[in-house]
């Protein structure tokens, strides 16, 4: 008749996703705009998911990639099954990741999920939310001679092919703090990887072609970004 922590933490996690696996935190900011496709036979390829196992959430994949919030349970600490005894487990934890879109706020966020967590409490379990750090989703407005200097470099290290703008998923809060700092400042990230390459992953690769002509548009990004500042 007494609930456990442990049960009580799954039930809780569980409710941060509705059936289709989009995020259910109300107050969260989403929004849709990628302009190019990203077919789900080669995100599942890229990806390296399963045979049988399906994508969550709902919409384009590159909305759900890069213009809506996701969350991610990153870890739990709780009795390990080597050690864990036949006895209630009286106190749980679990870390969260929440990836914001653009046009939110991680202030709001912050309360958005909170609030959720502590209304979604089964059983009337006491729930402490613990904030650990944030950081702000952004756009770059990619346009100006820099833009079309580094898009210059980019098409001819890749046989001419056109470069192609997209959204990140990744956590880079910097970025809107440089906007910030330095509003006129054409902002420019580049990251070398390939879509194998698994980064920051344990078995994180680099196809030594692909940085072959990383290398050469870098020179060029440098030799185009003079020449258009002169």
């Amino acid at each position: 008749a007494v609930p456990d922590a442990l049960t009580a933490l799954v039930r809780l996690l569980a409710t941060l996703h509705d059936d289709a696996g989009d995020v259910a935190v109300d107050g969260l900011v989403g929004r849709e705009g990628a302009t190019v496709d990203y077919p789900e036979d080669r995100v599942r390829a890229e990806a390296g998911l399963a045979e049988g196992v399906q994508f969550i959430g709902t919409g384009r994949i590159t909305d759900r990639l890069w213009t809506k919030p996701a969350l991610a349970i990153l870890g739990v600490d709780a009795p390990s099954t080597g050690e864990a005894p036949n006895a209630l487990v009286p106190a749980a934890k679990a870390k969260l990741s929440i990836r914001l879109a653009p046009g939110d706020d991680p202030k709001r966020a912050y309360a958005a999920v909170r609030a959720h967590l502590e209304q979604h409490a089964p059983w009337g379990a006491q729930v402490t939310v613990t904030f650990e750090h944030d950081g702000d989703p952004c756009v770059i407005d990619a346009s100006g001679p820099m833009f079309d200097a580094a898009r210059s470099a980019f098409r001819t290290a890749w046989d001419g092919t056109d470069p192609v703008d997209i959204g990140v998923g990744g956590s880079i809060p910097f970025i809107a703090t440089f906007q910030e700092m330095f509003p006129k400042a054409a902002i420019l990230v580049t990251g070398v990887e390939d879509p194998h390459a698994r980064a920051h992953g344990p078995n994180e690769s680099l196809h030594l072609g692909e940085f072959a002509r990383v290398c050469l548009a870098e020179a060029l990004l440098l030799r185009n970004v003079a020449a258009a500042g002169s």
